[in-house]
């Protein structure tokens, strides 16, 4: 049964947003619309299931979502009276016009995407909005990205959406780009991030994810070409997707950088994204993200692992730790540090990152054991191989993790034996 429904949960999860950003279009009002498009989700996901994908699911996700929104509002408007009037005395099939199937199409998505990073909204809720309403991501998934209970990020979630509608948020592009756009850059980031290593779920990768952050991001980099940042984080994913058919093997199983098979990668995007990073920083001054594609270029050029100008990536990563300095850039850079100064420089950074907002974070034990294994301290290497994957959400990750452990366990066993 589970093999029927994947197929349909994909379906779901890619419409969601296009459902939810034409109804915001057409009535304004978010957190009822969302209302609708998740009452209609549970709909076609029986229905689906049961019958199979209807023809134009679009369209039948769009009308059944519509009908709901007009449910919702009726059901409001009950117990408040100035709106039962208003709503009670236009005929139904008049608030669903135009037929989805009628209405032109377009794509709300980006305007969607300023909608969630209204300057009501304080950051982190700007995003958490964007991650559960543009990219369909549960408040698990989101919770799992910024790193806080599930419960927190639920509360988090329906305060942005209480707050959008007090402050009368429209669905339209701001005038003022530049003030949203880093939020929305962020978001696209996080979102792309997301997809390329799940922080949960079976699969290391989810390409529905990718390819919707890289598709707002081209749309965002089209409508303003001379944001510098938005090239740059346009080039930051081209050149990081384009080993993602790489990073697993035939069995899912997860392939690290240093051994992954450089002749798989996308040279056509590793290409277009050194294009675009090149003449970002000829261009504009220099950011965060064109700072990473630019890193991502570096290991881009190299035609082995052993080829990778360490010590420029190095460099590099000091750059984007004056520029914005946090705990995932600083673990970063320990490996970078590993690889020119040696483990021992790596593991004594390591000891202050645990301190900080990754104490606790499996990705903190996994870099740990990588540095210890390098080390040759194996059985230091094992139980922190084995505390990453304890900790770690995704099922493809734990199996590397404990793949990794044993083999620790394998080379000491054979170091004491001899």
């Amino acid at each position: 049964m589970t093999s029927d429904r994947e197929p349909v949960e994909h379906v779901l999860r890619a419409l969601t947003p296009r459902v939810l950003g034409t109804l915001v279009r057409r009535h304004g009002d978010f957190a009822r619309c969302e209302d609708a498009v998740q009452e209609a989700l549970i709909d076609a996901a029986g229905a689906w299931s049961r019958d199979g994908v209807p023809e134009h699911p679009l369209g039948w996700l769009t009308t059944v979502a519509a009908r709901r929104y007009v449910d919702l509002v009726r059901s409001d408007a009950a117990r408040e009276r100035r709106e039962h009037a208003l709503f009670d005395a236009v005929p139904r099939d008049e608030l669903l016009a135009p037929p989805p199937d009628a209405e032109p199409a377009r794509d709300d998505l980006l305007e969607l995407l300023f909608l969630c990073c209204h300057p009501a909204l304080t950051a982190p809720s700007q995003m958490a909005l964007t991650l559960r309403a543009v990219a369909g991501l549960t408040t698990t998934e989101i919770a799992a990205a910024f790193l806080v209970p599930d419960k927190t990020m639920g509360q988090r979630i329906s305060r942005a959406k209480q707050r959008l509608l007090e402050a009368g948020a429209r669905f339209e592009l701001p005038a003022d780009r530049e003030r949203a756009l880093a939020v929305v850059l962020h978001v696209l980031y996080l979102l792309f991030n997301e997809g390329y290593s799940a922080s949960a779920g079976p699969r290391l990768r989810r390409p529905d994810l990718t390819g919707q952050a890289l598709r707002l991001t081209r749309e965002l980099h089209h409508r303003l070409p001379d944001s510098g940042e938005t090239t740059g984080l346009l080039a930051l994913m081209l050149l990081t997707e384009a080993r993602g058919a790489a990073r697993t093997d035939a069995d899912g199983m997860l392939v690290p950088l240093a051994e992954q098979d450089r002749t798989r990668w996308d040279r056509a995007a590793i290409a277009e994204g050194t294009e675009l990073v090149t003449r970002s920083l000829a261009a504009h001054p220099v950011g965060p993200y064109q700072v990473q594609a630019a890193i991502a270029a570096v290991h881009s050029e190299a035609a082995t692992a052993e080829d990778t100008d360490w010590p420029q990536v190095l460099a590099l990563y000091d750059v984007l730790e004056r520029l914005a300095p946090s705990s995932v850039t600083a673990l970063n850079r320990a490996v970078a540090l590993g690889e020119v100064r040696g483990p021992r420089a790596a593991l004594d950074v390591l000891a202050e990152l645990e301190r900080g907002a990754l104490a606790g974070h499996h990705r903190l034990f996994a870099v740990r054991a990588h540095l210890l294994e390098r080390a040759g301290d194996l059985a230091a290497a094992g139980e922190a191989f084995r505390e990453a994957a304890r900790l770690a959400g995704n099922v493809a990750e734990q199996r590397f993790l404990l793949r990794r452990a044993a083999r620790c366990a394998s080379a000491e066993d054979f170091s004491g034996s001899t």
